[in-house]
């Protein structure tokens, strides 16, 4: 379980394609001294496995095994070597829960269609899937590339939202651009709620 607060951006080393999956390595800078063998990692937002730690200098790389199912269902597919990706550990029992409750299994991939500077801030619109759509409401919480972030406007077919400096700064959006593949989660409450009314209705 994550919460959409981002720890920092990594950067995307080498992408492999092997047999069974896609080896990812991505380079992390303070986030990978808290991270062992095992752990998990939400890389844009998608929940993946470290299954190797290796050290250059004061960096250290975290190596991923991603799935053929994970890769061609997130925007990991369009990742290249020098690429930013999101970075965040798992939410500790004991930690402050900053944003919501995000899973890393993403829902969908939307594209950006609007992408435009609002004197200090910026705004966003991302156009995203019917599926992923239907449980986006107004000032609700929706997982962007592993972001936490508020809705602050929905339309029939793409959503809208507001981007303050300090989130455009630490995060993957500083280089996004308009038509760029982004990963959607939506919010677990509106789900769960949806299958017990659903439930009822039987």
């Amino acid at each position: 379980m994550f919460t959409g607060i981002v720890e920092e951006a990594g950067v995307v080393e080498k992408i492999t394609p092997t047999k069974k999956s896609i080896s990812l390595i991505v380079r992390a800078g303070a986030l990978a001294r808290g991270v062992k063998l095992g752990a998990s990692v939400a890389v844009n937002g998608c929940c993946l496995t470290v299954v190797k730690i290796s050290a250059r200098g004061t960096f250290k790389s975290l190596h991923f095994d991603v799935l053929q199912e994970s890769w061609t269902r997130t925007n990991l597919q369009f990742a290249k070597p020098g690429s930013l990706v999101n970075l965040e550990r798992p939410l500790r029992a004991d930690g402050e829960l900053g944003g919501h409750f995000v899973t890393g299994h993403v829902d969908g991939v939307g594209k950006i269609v609007r992408w435009e500077k609002s004197g200090a801030d910026h705004v966003l619109e991302i156009a995203a899937p019917p599926d992923v759509l239907r449980y986006i409401v107004f000032k609700g919480s929706i997982a962007v590339d592993g972001i936490s972030l508020t809705v602050a406007g929905v339309s029939k077919k793409s959503f809208r939202l507001w981007i303050i400096p300090h989130t455009f700064e630490v995060t993957t959006l500083r280089e996004r651009k308009i038509g760029d593949a982004v990963n959607l989660e939506a919010d677990l409450l509106g789900k769960y709620v949806e299958r017990f009314l659903a439930a009822r209705t039987r």
